[in-house]
């Protein structure tokens, strides 16, 4: 993405006989041995770092101004006990949009060892939670840049913090919306997608398993090295990395797909009538939306309580719990699947530009998954959409309008995903089908994630097809749909009636 940095501190006056230049870096510069020192040098003569952002109205200080991320290579050390911090080495390839003196990375709860930029030592310190790094020559914009962090990662502290998650026999990681920079390096932000390797080396009776596809695996004794990579760009949030006693059983997706869970070892049978039913889910969902998006898909169940599920890329992450606590109903887990599932489609291959967006992902996924069950379980797709329409006025209220979202509470930023980010938003693409009708709101679907397939899109993005596919302006429904603090009446349905937030008086 292009990004603009913001401006740099004045210019020293010129000098006596001509104009002050900036620096021009030449290519001879990168291998001359006497800027080994030269970055502590460089980082002495400019103001103190000031944590940056690229503005997006939830987070204001998540991502980086300045450059766009190619590609992300990780290598990460687990020791087997998983309350100690692993050794981790991650390299950032990317390429300068702009300018830079400095080069800001999204990077907290860990220790910083040792920086380089194109293999030379370059300064480093924090500020907030960036990760401030000065090389010893700038950066020149349309300047391709490799900045390697030697680190580590930390798994302690508050799960409800995100990153890593600690399971009964190792690790998984949660980063959505803002925790990736709790576990590597990296412009945390959706709308910088990038390619992604992981190595994990790991005690040898252990799996190691992530994002993408293997593609490699070296055995050293007592541990074994495994590597991933994924063959379609990923947001930082998406990156999934699971350590422990595992089985990964294998089978085929809709046109040969292959599809890879990752179980606890104990599970496997206990499992399997779950594990089985994901080839048809896919063959569900490509039904209604296109191809499935990427080169693999799979559970991965985790024998930990985190409160939610979630749609890491090609590898989506559930509690062991969903599947065998029989309070859950078949359909409702069933649903559940879906619903993460079809993130796929929906804030993985299309992510969203800003988290003001977040309503394109949940509220897709909260559509599919009500269809899912209207379809095969006979739980009625209209009358969950009335009983939400009865409480939307309660969820505007308490969260903000669909496309318009109060900030996550301090402290606590996965109140980010309220209810009316879930149904509130399916609420808003049931009413767009009412407006449109069936077969243009369809169309729209496919459009939609074929037209955007590996990259960002916004609201104005989904509003503007919308328009197209149907034929018709549709700004008044838009702009009272997803930025109204009162939900429209719906079209075709008069009788639905939305009740007053609570404590409202009338």
């Amino acid at each position: 993405m292009a990004h603009t940095p913001p401006p740099l501190p004045p210019a020293p006056a010129p000098a006596a006989g001509g104009p002050a230049r900036r620096p021009v870096r030449r290519p001879w510069l990168r291998t001359a041995g006497l800027l080994a020192a030269g970055a502590g040098l460089v980082a002495a003569t400019l103001p103190a770092p000031a944590p940056l952002g690229i503005g997006d109205p939830l987070f204001p200080h998540l991502g980086n101004p300045g450059y766009d991320v190619l590609s992300y290579d990780i290598d990460l050390t687990y020791s087997g006990v998983n309350t100690r911090p692993l050794a981790a080495v991650t390299r950032v390839t990317a390429l300068a949009t702009a300018d830079l003196e400095r080069l800001h990375l999204d990077f907290t709860h860990g220790t910083v060892s040792a920086v380089t930029v194109d293999g030379r030592p370059a300064a480093h310190e924090t500020s907030g939670e960036d990760l401030v790094v000065t090389p010893a020559v700038p950066i020149d914009a349309g300047e391709p840049v490799t900045v390697t962090v030697r680190h580590t990662s930390d798994p302690r502290g508050p799960a409800a913090n995100g990153g890593w998650v600690r399971t009964s026999d190792g690790l998984a990681m949660a980063n959505q919306a803002d925790a990736a920079h709790r576990v590597f390096p990296s412009n945390d932000h959706p709308s910088d997608k990038a390619a992604f390797t992981f190595r994990i080396t790991a005690p040898s009776e252990l799996t190691a398993v992530a994002n993408g596809l293997p593609a490699g695996r070296a055995d050293h004794g007592a541990t074994t090295t495994w590597t991933y990579r994924t063959r379609h760009p990923m947001a930082t949030e998406l990156a999934q990395v699971s350590i422990g006693r595992s089985a990964v059983p294998h089978r085929t997706g809709p046109r040969g797909l292959p599809v890879r869970d990752v179980v606890p070892a104990g599970d496997r049978e206990t499992l399997e009538p779950w594990l089985r039913r994901t080839p048809g889910h896919l063959e569900w969902m490509e039904g209604k939306v296109g191809p499935y998006p990427f080169e693999t898909y799979g559970v991965l169940v985790a024998d930990a309580t985190t409160g939610f599920e979630l749609e890491t890329q090609t590898l989506s992450l559930f509690e062991r719990r969903l599947f065998t606590d029989p309070r859950f109903p078949e359909w409702y887990v069933d649903a559940v699947m879906v619903h993460e599932l079809a993130h796929q489609w929906f804030g993985d291959s299309v992510s969203p530009r800003t988290w003001s967006d977040l309503w394109l992902n949940e509220g897709h996924a909260s559509w599919y998954e009500a269809l899912y069950a209207d379809e095969t379980a006979s739980k009625s797709l209209e009358q969950r959409m009335k009983a939400a329409y009865a409480a939307s006025d309660g969820w505007r209220a308490d969260g903000g309008p669909p496309a318009q979202p109060r900030p996550p509470t301090p402290g606590a930023k996965i109140s980010l995903f309220r209810p009316v980010v879930y149904d509130g938003s399916a609420l808003v693409l049931y009413a767009l089908r009412q407006e449109i009708g069936t077969g243009a709101f369809d169309r729209l679907q496919r459009r939609w994630v074929a037209a955007h397939r590996d990259g960002v899109a916004s609201t104005a993005d989904f509003t503007a097809l919308a328009e197209e596919v149907s034929g018709r302006d549709l700004g008044a429904f838009f702009k009272g749909w997803l930025y109204g603090e009162k939900t429209p009446p719906m079209p075709g349905r008069p009788d639905w009636r939305s009740l007053p937030p609570a404590g409202a008086k009338h």
